[in-house]
């Protein structure tokens, strides 16, 4: 899963609106510490939410409604600044002794997030700005298109002042990047280019010239139709809406872009073209080192992970080997590599027919697994599921599918997005695993319950993102469909090995990538050298742990400690164990941090030998 959000109280998230003072020196409280502390916790979050009226819509909240958040360098700073005076008030306002164990997890994930706030502001200048993994360019316009939702005239004049908000925003984004790259720290030759070509998409066609409507003015027009039908507005005011949404897009939004296309395509010649890893830029190796524990929220070593990618791989192997044997083919594993990847049994038609069929298959293989939830966990989510193709503007051929949340409330169902531009980049085997990671019982599942908890303060269950565990989450549930009756298909369960080696070969290649100088040529025939995956997968993927420093490495590192706790639990607590009991207890507190996890899991354990 990547995804663009407002992430609580982390450095690199992106801040806004103005927000009330600092806490008064003293709380007073007439009920108990954790009573207390929960209701501060939430008018915590909700100043929080002014810095973001992007997370706000996110979670299907109106307020800002006509706004974006502030993407400079003082938004960041701005936010940074609340959290730190967040965490004082905490500290000296509440007796953590006098908390239950509930709230002292709560309390240990603000002290963590703080820290993670302010350690991050060291790398402000570190970090690449605008790419072509989800970057806010792309970004903007998506959210846009599947999250302002028009139901009114005042949502209109709003999503009409977003558009023209979206020149401002990317002015700032413009001038983080030019900055960056003044202190060295440039992504590689071929992000620039995907930011150029992404960014000419978005502001060609109608209005801005005479081709086929553009994305967003489609968009502009499918909703001002929907309010004419409605007979909320009259055509006379359609026609005044629809002439303030061409000028927001032609005099405010397309200008940005160009001067993002300009300076981009200006500045390229300084760029890599043979890629380097962000250790080998400007203060890169403290950068990577940085990067590694906010995706991991462990204190693991590149050497360490690297060692622990290098034993998967060659275990997976082993396991792949079983299947080639299974399946009754001669030759090596390698060789099976290879007619898994290019065989043609393996794919769908590379076709708008082919596409559609890997949508329904994908939702097919979710929706059985969905039935037998039940016997897995005690809580559901209650939030609906669907799969669909990313938009033309932001589909790449090969790149990594993901999933988007819904809305608290469930007015907005969550997405699990596929990139379906080129079917030869999709086969079959790992399809199902994939549908699980992003569907049920992975991120959907997860996010879902998260944002559905009651009695959790909301900066946990609706704000904080840690990647660790949100991954980790996501591939143990690969493994845990297995266990529910998923993977009948022998290529299947290939495809589920294949998507569990790919998570190892992350953590082989993203140290490898950013630690030991690896090039991306080097990279790729690794990643080919132990997996089925084609080239166009591989590439694409290795263009993103370029630009994604670390974050390859939370999936497989996540998952670890996931199963690891499970085995400890299920070896200590024997025919006691229940499996419900302890999904519940991962999936009941929202995201934390891995360390915080493994005590709550400890604390279900004991609760348990009553």
């Amino acid at each position: 899963m990547k995804r663009y959000a407002a992430i609580l109280l982390a450095s690199v998230a992106l801040t806004g609106c103005e927000v009330s003072g600092p806490t008064p020196a003293s709380i007073e409280c007439a009920e108990t510490q954790t009573e207390c502390i929960n209701a501060w916790f939430d008018e915590k979050f909700d100043e929080f939410l002014a810095f973001s009226p992007i997370q706000q819509t996110s979670l299907g909240i109106k307020t800002d409604y006509d706004k974006l958040d502030d993407l400079s360098v003082e938004g960041i700073e701005a936010q940074n600044a609340w959290i730190q005076q967040v965490r004082a008030d905490m500290e000296a306002n509440f007796d953590y002794d006098e908390l239950t164990d509930e709230a002292k997890q709560s309390y240990d994930m603000m002290i963590y997030l703080a820290e993670s706030s302010a350690d991050g502001m060291e790398y402000l200048d570190n970090q690449y700005i605008l790419h072509q993994m989800q970057g806010v360019h792309a970004f903007l316009p998506s959210f846009l298109l599947s999250q302002h939702t028009v139901e009114s005239e005042e949502d209109m004049v709003a999503w009409n002042s977003r558009l023209a908000a979206m020149g401002p925003a990317m002015d700032q984004l413009l001038a983080r990047a030019q900055n960056n790259a003044e202190a060295g720290t440039r992504p590689p030759r071929f992000s620039y280019d995907a930011v150029i070509s992404e960014s000419q998409g978005l502001i060609s066609g109608a209005p801005y010239d005479d081709g086929e409507p553009s994305a967003l003015w489609a968009g502009t027009e499918e909703r001002l139709a929907s309010l004419v039908e409605a007979g909320t507005i009259t055509e006379e005011r359609a026609e005044e809406l629809r002439e303030d949404a061409r000028v927001a897009l032609t005099e405010s939004m397309a200008p940005a872009y160009q001067r993002v296309i300009d300076w981009f395509t200006e500045d390229r010649p300084n760029t890599d073209e043979i890629a380097q890893g962000v250790g080998a830029l400007p203060g890169g190796a403290d950068f990577y080192n940085y990067m590694l524990a906010q995706s991991t929220t462990t204190d693991l070593t590149a050497d360490e992970i690297h060692e622990i990618g290098l034993a998967d791989v060659a275990r997976i192997r082993g396991e792949m080997e079983a299947i080639k044997e299974q399946v009754g083919f001669e030759g090596t594993l390698d060789e099976f590599f290879v007619f898994v990847r290019e065989d043609d049994q393996f794919f769908f038609p590379d076709n708008e027919a082919g596409a559609q069929m890997y949508i329904d298959r994908a939702t097919m293989h979710i929706d059985a697994l969905t039935a037998r939830l039940p016997e897995f966990f005690g809580r559901l989510p209650q939030a609906e599921l669907e799969v669909r193709r990313v938009e033309p503007f932001r589909e790449q051929d090969g790149a990594a599918q993901h999933y988007r949340p819904g809305t608290p409330d469930g007015s907005r169902p969550g997405v699990y997005y596929a990139h379906l531009s080129d079917m030869t980049a999709m086969p079959i085997p790992p399809l199902e695993a994939i549908a699980y990671h992003e569907g049920n019982p992975g991120h959907h599942m997860q996010i879902s319950i998260s944002q559905e908890l009651e009695g959790i303060p909301r900066f946990r269950t609706q704000g904080a993102f840690q990647t660790a565990y949100v991954e980790g989450w996501a591939l143990y549930s690969e493994a845990l469909a297995k266990e529910m009756g998923g993977y009948q298909d022998p290529y299947s369960e290939f495809g589920r090995l294949q998507s569990e080696m790919w998570r190892a070969i992350r953590l082989v290649v993203d140290t490898g990538i950013h630690s030991k100088g690896w090039t991306e040529d080097e990279a790729v025939a690794y990643c080919l050298e132990n997996s089925p995956n084609p080239e166009t997968v591989a590439r694409s993927e290795v263009q993103r742990y370029f630009v994604l420093p670390g974050q390859a490495t939370s999936y497989k590192i996540g998952m670890i400690r996931i199963q690891e706790m499970r085995a400890a639990a299920e070896e200590e607590m024997g025919d006691n164990f229940d499996i419900r009991g302890f999904h519940d207890t991962l999936l009941n507190g929202g995201s934390m941090p891995l360390s915080i996890l493994e005590r709550r899991v400890n604390l279900w354990r004991e609760s348990q030998e009553g």
